[in-house]
């Protein structure tokens, strides 16, 4: 297999580790596919490791999908301009605070994306967290020398080239889904305990209303208009209950969310495959 490519985002949940399971079950759903979609792309790890003609890559998060259109249409000069903010200088706890009020004040897209770069590689576990009125607040990382992803956002930026990119509800991408198409959902996961919801991601959450109704929409995708989905979360006994009518696997996956290592355990997580039955042939 090709080398694996890494996002230039740090991600919590990002799916790295997994992309060669992920892309084998894409793969093996819709063997003539030309178009991924993905509505929750996050740092992208499936996108940069699978190879179709096409990609719409949705998020959310509207600071994620214009850094994304800033890197697509103009690498050197982004790639250029977010490098001089990875001085020594800068990380320090007050240059980090200072440079965080500037992006929460801030409504010009391109500074908000060159800042929203700094503040994932200098703040704490490469969080991405807004409270409800939509300001940034994840705090300083305290990292020795925090890496510039150059090589890997010029990687991006070359395959950016064939992505669409939206920032739209998730249920407004599958009405934008194309024939030969195949669907990966990778929603924000639901909490495995009542203390364990990170919710804050994205200003409004995403709760067990929207999981379930993710599963409704990936079944009227598959069922009817016959378009694979494949949907990855925690394997609890509510995921269970609302991918009933997927095929599902369980897989065994550590966390990497613990800034310490030594904690991070392993957890099941589900991947849950909507197909249409094939049609049987006539004699």
């Amino acid at each position: 297999m090709q080398k694996k490519t890494r996002a230039f985002l740090k991600w919590a949940g990002g799916k790295y580790s997994l992309v060669e399971d992920i892309s084998a079950r894409l793969n093996l759903a819709s063997k003539h596919a030309d178009t991924l979609v993905e509505p929750f792309v996050g740092a992208g790890s499936v996108f940069l490791n699978t190879d179709f003609k096409h990609y719409i890559l949705n998020d959310i998060n509207a600071d994620l999908i214009n850094l994304y259109n800033e890197l697509k249409s103009s690498p050197d000069e982004f790639i250029s301009d977010a490098k001089k903010l990875f001085v020594d200088l800068n990380n320090h706890a007050d240059a980090y605070y200072d440079y965080r009020v500037q992006f929460n004040q801030s409504n010009d897209i391109y500074e908000r994306a060159i800042l929203f770069l700094y503040m994932n590689r200098h703040g704490y576990n490469g969080l991405c967290r807004y409270n409800l009125k939509g300001i940034f607040n994840v705090p300083f990382g305290k990292y020795k020398r925090p890496y510039f992803p150059e090589k890997e956002m010029y990687f991006f930026a070359e395959k950016a080239q064939q992505a669409t990119f939206t920032c739209l509800g998730y249920d407004d991408v599958f009405k934008l889904v194309p024939s030969n198409a195949v669907i990966y959902c990778d929603p924000p996961y639901v909490p495995l305990s009542k203390t364990a919801s990170f919710t804050s991601y994205a200003k409004g959450g995403f709760n067990l209303d929207d999981q379930a109704n993710l599963a409704n929409l990936a079944e009227q995708a598959a069922f009817e208009q016959k378009t694979p989905v494949l949907i990855s979360n925690h394997d609890t006994v509510w995921t269970r209950k609302i991918y009933s009518q997927a095929t599902l696997n369980e897989i065994q996956v550590k966390r990497t969310i613990s800034p310490k290592g030594g904690s991070r355990n392993k957890v099941n997580e589900l991947m849950a495959m909507y197909l249409a039955p094939k049609s049987p042939r006539h004699k």
